[in-house]
């Protein structure tokens, strides 16, 4: 059995995995899961009041999974894939993930690793794999020994290129609540349509 096949199976019985991604490595949970998500919470020692955002393999799994308003699809089109998180409603993903709000975020990342999980599994939490207030990690080796021993399976894609944190943008709301890559033509975007 592959890695991305162990990993996928791990998610689905609602265990932890770490996985890379465009920036960094996340940790990945079966966001349809309430108790995988509190898992995560658990491993990471974050706020569950502090939304986690979720991945999917493509805009078009986007839509399936949760209801988007046209200009939303236009803008999930235009961005994603890439390291842009799009803030929509959360339909019917746990409340855990967003701390009881009901917006989430969404990713659909461009790692080719990532997107093989995803193509297996979808939709999960799309979160750094370091213990909150810790450096994100960017190799396997410089996992938090906490997040290491919470996860079923580590897939090791080396060394990730780090960079900013994703772009985070509510399009129905016209916010951009963290600017990172692409903001100057996500708000281009946001003015013209």
């Amino acid at each position: 059995m592959s890695d991305i096949d162990r990993a996928a199976d791990a998610v689905r019985a609602g265990n932890l995995v770490v996985y890379p991604t465009e920036t960094v490595y996340g940790l990945a949970a079966d966001a349809t899961d309430a108790a995988a998500v509190e898992r995560v919470f658990a491993a990471k020692q974050r706020d569950p009041n502090k939304p986690v955002s979720v991945a999917v393999p493509s805009v078009a799994a986007l839509a399936d999974l949760l209801p988007l308003s046209d200009r939303e699809r236009r803008f999930a089109d235009e961005f994603l894939p890439g390291p842009v998180t799009l803030v929509v409603d959360r339909g019917d993903l746990p409340a855990t993930l967003t701390g009881g709000g009901d917006r989430v975020g969404v990713r659909v990342p461009e790692h080719p690793l990532a997107r093989d999980l995803l193509d297996r599994v979808a939709p999960v939490t799309a979160t750094s794999a370091n213990v909150s207030g810790r450096e994100s990690a960017r190799t396997v080796a410089d996992l938090d020994a906490e997040i290491r021993e919470a996860a079923a399976v580590v897939l090791d894609g080396g060394e990730t290129p780090g960079g900013e944190p994703s772009t985070v943008v509510d399009v129905g709301r016209e916010t951009v609540h963290r600017a990172g890559p692409l903001v100057d033509d996500i708000e281009a975007w946001l003015a013209s349509q």
